[in-house]
């Protein structure tokens, strides 16, 4: 992999998490910084941060596609287990938008405890992620702790939405909006007992077929053009 591949990467990481890490090194000084500027211009500024951070990211990653260096590879009793995670991770994303859902009332940052759970079930590629996200929870129970937050207590209307939520979210992007969306798919039949090598002939097949459509694929290719262009 070429040092200007991960250069992107890791400037794209720092951007990102860098802006999303003010609460946890200087909180003091980001709501300084929000009583300065104002509300809409922190947030302004948090979002155009933010959004550079992700086209290098995915600009990165686009070229580290063209000469992939794989460090490890998860074992193949691991793909169901990341299944699971990633169920757990929809619905603690369903809690942190459906008010008054017994998740938030017992675990108060859903959506953090979220990424956590994403970076988990995907460590081959967003260990920096996962590390961010135990870091900001640790920073947020600290939060209330200084404050005594008490967070609504939870209704069965509330729990049983985030419930479904959550479980339909995860159905849709799991057999559908990933591969649209990022070009490869999790595909349902490795559950089914077929061989390794069957099932990944498989996969290779609907990856190579689902790539060249993904959204993201393509936006990768045409950044790859304009900078293939200002060389």
């Amino acid at each position: 992999m070429a040092a200007g591949n991960i250069m992107g990467v890791m400037m794209g990481l720092v951007f990102t998490l860098g802006a999303h890490s003010t609460r946890i090194v200087a909180d003091g000084w980001r709501i300084a910084m929000i009583g300065r500027l104002g509300e809409i211009s922190w947030k302004a500024l948090f979002a155009l941060l933010s959004i550079a951070g992700f086209g290098l990211v995915v600009w990165g990653f686009g070229l580290a596609r063209q000469q992939p260096l794989e460090l490890w590879w998860p074992p193949f009793f691991m793909r169901p287990v990341a299944w699971v995670l990633m169920l757990f991770a929809f619905m603690l994303l369903a809690a942190a938008s459906v008010p008054r859902n017994a998740i938030k009332a017992r675990l108060h940052h859903p959506m953090v405890l979220r990424v956590m759970v994403w970076a988990l079930a995907h460590v081959r590629f967003f260990c920096s992620f996962l590390l961010w996200s135990v870091l900001s929870s640790r920073a947020a129970r600290k939060r209330d702790l200084a404050s005594t937050t008490i967070y609504p207590a939870a209704t069965v209307f509330g729990t049983v939405l985030t419930t479904v939520a959550g479980i339909a979210a995860w159905a849709v992007f799991a057999f559908w909006a990933h591969g649209l969306l990022i070009g490869i798919r999790p595909v349902w039949w490795r559950w089914l007992g077929f061989p390794p090598t069957v099932v990944n002939s498989w996969v290779a097949l609907a990856d190579r077929r689902y790539i060249k459509h993904a959204p993201l694929f393509r936006i990768v290719k045409k950044l790859l053009v304009v900078s293939a262009c200002l060389r």
